[in-house]
């Protein structure tokens, strides 16, 4: 049988994919990080299903469950928060699958940098104003980063930050990007989008700190920074002017 990583979105029930919540339907075992992801989804299992929160739950014994039952011929749903392409210890777990010879599939999902955007009617690639994007987390502690990949290497770009984990290094990351970005450039904490008690701070770099400490915000939250939240008077794209053809 078979282990799917499915993508459960960003938090809100029906930003789940077809796809996974048909998978969710039939599966035999669920892994799903409880801090992480919406017991709702749940719902979606066959009522016989074995559901396991794996938020204080070991890796490797994640893992065991996922090839024992495997080699009991049942199908695995292994609910990642977001996207598993992101910061959701997919590649460990496919490595360790692997030597074990247990097939695996992934099923995309909508990542909380998505789900923002969507939160802030912002398209992150604006014509003539930024066509790229970085999304990088904080250095948290030493060694937890590849050296080179720094906030202020990227900020060198002048690319949109899309920035994970951020929520108590906020200091520290305004100090990083305000020499490449300057006081004024726009930057916008969510916290939980999509979710129940989603939380938007709209500011600057230079009074990003401040206006995070006055909201409150304590929880899972994502900050984008970049020209383009703002952009105004931009050129329409190749595609779509009137000069195309």
């Amino acid at each position: 049988m078979t282990v799917y990583f499915v993508g459960a979105g960003p938090g809100a029930v029906d930003l789940i994919t077809i796809r996974g919540r048909d998978l969710l339907g039939r599966c035999g075992l669920c892994l799903y990080p409880g801090s992480m992801t919406p017991t709702d989804l749940l719902a979606f299992c066959p009522p016989d299903a074995t559901v396991v929160d794996t938020s204080s739950l070991p890796l490797g014994e994640a893992l065991a469950r996922m090839v024992s039952a495997h080699r009991r011929g049942m199908d695995v749903v292994r609910l990642c928060s977001g996207d598993p392409s992101l910061y959701s210890t997919l590649a460990e777990q496919i490595r360790m699958l692997d030597k074990e010879d247990v097939p695996h599939v992934v099923v995309p999902g909508v990542s909380a940098f998505a789900a923002s955007a969507a939160v802030l009617g912002r398209e992150l690639t604006v014509p003539g104003v930024g066509q790229s994007l970085v999304i990088t987390r904080v250095r948290s502690r030493p060694g937890s980063m590849p050296e080179g990949e720094t906030l202020s290497n990227f900020a060198q770009t002048g690319t949109t930050l899309a920035i994970y984990l951020v929520i108590n290094h906020v200091d520290q990351v305004v100090e990083e990007l305000l020499p490449y970005y300057g006081a004024n450039c726009p930057a916008v904490v969510v916290a939980l989008a999509s979710q129940r008690g989603e939380q938007v701070v709209r500011s600057t770099l230079a009074c990003l700190a401040h206006d995070v400490r006055e909201a409150g915000v304590t929880r899972i939250a994502t900050l984008l920074v970049g020209r383009t939240l703002e952009a105004e008077g931009f050129p329409d794209s190749f595609l779509h002017s009137d000069t195309n053809g």
